[in-house]
This record gives C-alpha cells, sequence and structure tokens, in this order.
C-alpha cells in the first residue's frame, strides 16, 4: 500500500453528536433554499424577466459548474485550514446571493449570481459537511454519522419545494427570496459555533504536516483505484442526472398517466433513503465497494427493464424501485470509500478531485439524453445507455475492492 494510501494514520476523535446535529440541520436548510428552491422560482423569473424558461435553467447550470471548479481548491482549504471559517463564509455568502436573487432585473444578473450561489455551495455544503465529519468520527461511526446526515437533509426538497410554492403563490418570488435569505442566515451561525478542529488537530495541524500532506495526495492519485473511483461515481452521476430528468416524460410517452408518472417520479426521494439505510447496515457484513457495486448493477438491469415494461404498471413500478434503491448509495459510499482508503488528511483534496467529474456529468448528462431521444425519437436507447453507465460504475467500484498495492 502506497504511503499515504490508508485511512490509519492517525487516530480519530469519538464524534460529536452536537456538530452533527448543526451540520443536520444546516445541511437540510443549505439544499433547500440554495437548491431545490430555483424549480419552484423558474417560470415566475422566466415570466418577470420576459425570457425562456430555458435561459433561466441555463444560470442553474452555471451555478452547478462553478461549484466543479471550485471543488478543488475548496478541498485544499477544508484539509489545510478545517471547516469552520470556510463554511461560515459560504453560509454568509449564501444569504447575501439570496438577496442579491431577489433583486435581479436582467438575465445577466441572475447568471452572475447563480454562480455566487455556486461557489456558496460548494464552500458550505455535502462535501464540506462531509470533510468534516470523516475528520470528527472513528472509521466504525462514519457511516452511521454520514446517513443521519444524509437521511436528515435528504428531506430538503420535502420541506421546502411546498414551502416556496406557498411563499411565491402568498407573496411573489422576490418576497419569498428574502424569506429563503432570513432562513438560510441561520447556518452561519450553526457552522461558526459547531465547526471545530478535531481534538488531535490543533488549529495549524494541516500546516505543520508541509511535505508529508503533499506526499500521501501524491500517493493516492498515483493509485489505479483511486481513478477507478473516480471513473465509476462519474459514471453513475450521469446515470442518475439523466435518469432524474427523463423518467416522467418517458413513461408518458409509454402510454402512463400523467399524474401516474409524477407520482412514480416522487417515489425516488424515499427509496434513496431507504437505500441508504440497507447499504449502511450492510457495511456492517461486506465492503462497501462490494455493497456499492452491487447495487450499481441492479440499477443497471432496473434501467433496462423500464423501457421493457411499456405500459404495465407492476413491471414499471419494480423497475423504478429497482433503480430508486441506488439513488443516494453513492452520496454516502464515496466518503467511506476514500476514508477507508487513503489518507483522511488529505479526505477533502482528494474528495474535490473526485467531485469535481462528477458535477460536470451531473450538468452535462441530462443535456446528451435529450439529444440523444431527439435523434433517435425512442426513450428505449436513452435506458440503455443510462445502464451502460451503471455497468461501468459496478465494474469499477467492484475493481476498487483489493486495497492499493504498494509501488
Amino acid at each position: 500500500m502506497p504511503a499515504g494510501v490508508t485511512g490509519g494514520h492517525h487516530p480519530s476523535p469519538p464524534g460529536n453528536r452536537p456538530l452533527l446535529a448543526a451540520l443536520a440541520i444546516s445541511q437540510t436548510i443549505g439544499y433547500g433554499a440554495l437548491y431545490y428552491a430555483f424549480a419552484v422560482l423558474l417560470v415566475p423569473i422566466a415570466t418577470e424577466l420576459h425570457t425562456s424558461t430555458t435561459a433561466v435553467t441555463g444560470a442553474f447550470t452555471a451555478s452547478v459548474l462553478a461549484s466543479a471548479v471550485l471543488a478543488v481548491p475548496v478541498g485544499r482549504l477544508l484539509d489545510r485550514r478545517g471547516g469552520r471559517a470556510l463554511m461560515t463564509f459560504g453560509s454568509l455568502l449564501g444569504t447575501v446571493l439570496l438577496v442579491a436573487w431577489s433583486q435581479v432585473d436582467q438575465l445577466w444578473q441572475l447568471y452572475a449570481v447563480q454562480i455566487g450561489i455556486g461557489a456558496a455551495g460548494a464552500a458550505s455544503l455535502y462535501e464540506a459537511a462531509f470533510a468534516v465529519i470523516i475528520a470528527w468520527h472513528q472509521p466504525q461511526q462514519r457511516s452511521s454519522a454520514l446517513l443521519a446526515l444524509t437521511v436528515v437533509a435528504g428531506f430538503a426538497s420535502t420541506i421546502f419545494l411546498p414551502l416556496t410554492g406557498w411563499l411565491v403563490d402568498q407573496h411573489g418570488w422576490r418576497s419569498t427570496l428574502l424569506i429563503l435569505a432570513a432562513i438560510h442566515a441561520l447556518t452561519a451561525p450553526l457552522h461558526a459555533i459547531a465547526v471545530r478542529s478535531p481534538p488531535q488537530q490543533g488549529p495549524h495541524a494541516a500546516v505543520r504536516e508541509g511535505d508529508s500532506g503533499v506526499r500521501a495526495t501524491r500517493a493516492a492519485l498515483a493509485d489505479r483505484g483511486f481513478w477507478l473511483l473516480a471513473a465509476g461515481f462519474t459514471a453513475h452521476t450521469a446515470a442518475i442526472s439523466a435518469y432524474t430528468v427523463l423518467l416522467i416524460a418517458a413513461l408518458i410517452a409509454w402510454g402512463h398517466p400523467p399524474a401516474f408518472a409524477a407520482t412514480i417520479a416522487g417515489l425516488l426521494g424515499v427509496l434513496s433513503v431507504a437505500g441508504r439505510l440497507i447499504t449502511t447496515g450492510l457495511q456492517r457484513r461486506y465492503r462497501t465497494t462490494t455493497i456499492t457495486a452491487v447495487v450499481f448493477a441492479i440499477q443497471a438491469v432496473a434501467a433496462l427493464l423500464l423501457p421493457a415494461a411499456g405500459a404495465d404498471a407492476t413491471t414499471t413500478i419494480v423497475a423504478v424501485v429497482g433503480f430508486g434503491l441506488g439513488f443516494g448509495v453513492a452520496t454516502i459510499a464515496k466518503p467511506v470509500i476514500l476514508a477507508e482508503r487513503y489518507d483522511t488528511r488529505r479526505y477533502a483534496t482528494l474528495a474535490g478531485i473526485l467531485v469535481a467529474p462528477m458535477t460536470l456529468a451531473k450538468a452535462g448528462a441530462p443535456l446528451a439524453a435529450a439529444a440523444l431521444h431527439a435523434t433517435t425519437n425512442s426513450y428505449t436507447p436513452v435506458l440503455a445507455a443510462i445502464a451502460g453507465c451503471c455497468t461501468v460504475a459496478a465494474i469499477a467500484i467492484a475493481a476498487c475492492s483489493r486495497p492499493a498495492e504498494r509501488p
């Protein structure tokens, strides 16, 4: 095993329940206000700015791309300085930008605000929170801590989509954003108070590591398994992103009523939580890489089953459930696998390197899926491509079950 390619270089602290609770609340609010609210605000903003929903959606894509560009530098900052200052700054920036968003009256201003929100999210949302949790918990506690965080934050859409819709109906989209900004302002003190350096790490511990930290990162990047992880999780992200966007349209095209299609699509959020619970339970007996690879393979089969089901409701439900169980698995599997395989003092840097192509795939896959459908005039090739991505992901993650070899 290469130097630095291990998660056991130093003891982890025993955990911090107040920290976990604070992060669960901040992530729920952060994703609800900065991410999910956009879908509700899309049409009202397009109408008032006298532009198309496609043009407004492009601003959201710009936000996603901005977070991808910043993933690596943010990861390095997290490793060197910890999460407290960075996450607090990200929360403050997000609050300010929500206020600025409420005042836009031109399309370029919306794009500027969304790019800033992408930066705020990179500094304050999941990846930063995962880095803090990895640093604060022992290996045997990490899965349950990550599960607790993602289960609570998984309700962000359940809470904020209807809340944002009601606020828009009652007060209009500009006032809604000001109210969301007031709610989001709560995340900054949560991060400032709860996020601190773990006991075994002084405030300048990362700085004192010097060349050893650089060597640890280089050793991980020289590991073939790291790039297999990158390929696997990127392919899976592309599959999830494309599936989410096209599912309802595909079901309607195959003859299902719109209400049925929307209800089935709504199951994905619940199924993602169920998948995380199952994965965390199985981690007591099996390797995380093995569980993840099996789940991805099941998703590949489920994606191929969906077009074969046609208008048959029962088979369609089985196919969607099979795919939906893997929706949230990568979210908790990626940090656990990285922490098990590599030096946790460089977790955030390595996670940032993985997240960059994953975020690009998340932004680009729906466009590629739409282009493939337009070319073939069928959703079957699109589902076949999604199945192919899941198969690639399963093979790549399974190949990482072996420990890294010493050069």
